[in-house]
């Protein structure tokens, strides 16, 4: 009897050793992260800034990484659909998101329950300012002269650029306030983002957009379109011709942000693959080099430091939304 129970135990000790050194061998065969296709997440439409900007980046991830990273452009809901779409995927770094400034307004604009909460930040590469854009043909020749026209005409000029709520839209509201203007005297015709809301003002659907000057570079450089202002502290250097608000009298800048995020609970080394991928790719000249082409601009922000700044960009338009009564 005590035989047959030795020889049992024995021969489970075996099984147990065997199992073990199958498991240690499939865990050694593992391929490591990314190893699948990785699922870009873009809240706004194609041909925009940051679906540009996202493109860039899946290709550069792609090089750096050896694995396939593609752009999926989830639209609608101010933002709300893709940036949800993106924090409720599973959290194994095959969905990362181009998180954008929107998302610090979302819930406060009451357009969905996502805040910034709901993502884990990676790391920030731009940030652009508003401008003020017009057809060519319009009869404005300097924002005064618009100004002028919305002062003595309430309500009869429409601008687009974005969702209702967008950075964009906030953007314009806060130029105005600023100058005097209630908001409530233009008509704000939402887009899907900047490529949508370019085609409807060169089609004559709307007056002026609202949005970053390297996203209308072509149309601008073509001469179909004209900028009238843009709402940094300083002027673009890719458009230096084009005066800021501050050197017109108006004491404001605002603009948008770009950056990726993770769902919630994704490991810690998947993250930091792509953090350092990602600093591989913000020190390279091909980088500096499309940005520049392009006209974006160019701010670097990782890990914890572009946490603190989005969690602080959503307080900050909290008391703006509240503010205003949007």
């Amino acid at each position: 009897m005590m035989k047959r129970v030795a020889l049992a135990a024995a021969i489970a000790a075996l099984f147990l050793a065997v199992a073990g050194i199958a498991w240690a061998g499939g865990a050694a065969e593992e391929e490591p992260y990314p190893d699948r296709t990785v699922t870009v997440v873009v809240p706004w439409a194609a041909g925009g800034g940051t679906d540009r900007v996202a493109r860039f980046w899946a290709d550069e991830f792609q090089r750096e990484l050896d694995n396939p990273f593609v752009v999926e452009n989830r639209t609608g809901g101010s933002g709300a659909v893709g940036h949800s779409a993106g924090a409720r995927a599973a959290a194994d770094g095959y969905t990362i998101t181009m998180v954008t400034f929107e998302l610090a307004t979302l819930e406060s604009m009451g357009l969905a329950e996502i805040t910034y909460a709901d993502y884990e930040y990676l790391f920030q590469m731009n940030e652009d300012a508003a401008s003020v854009i017009v057809r060519a043909d319009a009869p404005w020749q300097t924002l005064d002269e618009l100004l002028d026209d919305i002062r003595e005409n309430p309500g009869e000029i429409t601008f687009s650029g974005t969702a209702v709520g967008g950075v964009w839209d906030l953007a314009r509201v806060g130029m105005l306030l600023e100058a005097g203007i209630d908001p409530d005297d233009t008509t704000w015709i939402p887009s899907e983002g900047a490529a949508p809301a370019i085609t409807d003002l060169l089609g004559g659907h709307v007056d002026v957009i609202t949005n970053s000057l390297p996203e209308a570079q072509s149309q601008l450089e073509a001469g179909d379109l004209r900028a009238l202002a843009v709402m940094s502290d300083d002027r673009n250097p890719t458009f230096p011709e084009v005066p800021t608000l501050k050197e017109l009298g108006i004491d404001w800048s605002g603009g948008t942000w770009r950056g990726f995020a993770v769902p919630v609970g994704t490991p810690d080394e998947v993250k930091q693959v792509l953090i350092e991928a990602g600093e591989r790719i913000a020190n390279s000249e091909r980088f500096e080099e499309f940005m520049s082409d392009a006209g974006f601009g160019i701010r670097v922000r990782l890990g914890d430091e572009y946490t603190q700044f989005v969690e602080d960009e959503h307080y900050t338009w909290r008391t703006i939304i509240e503010e205003v009564g949007f």
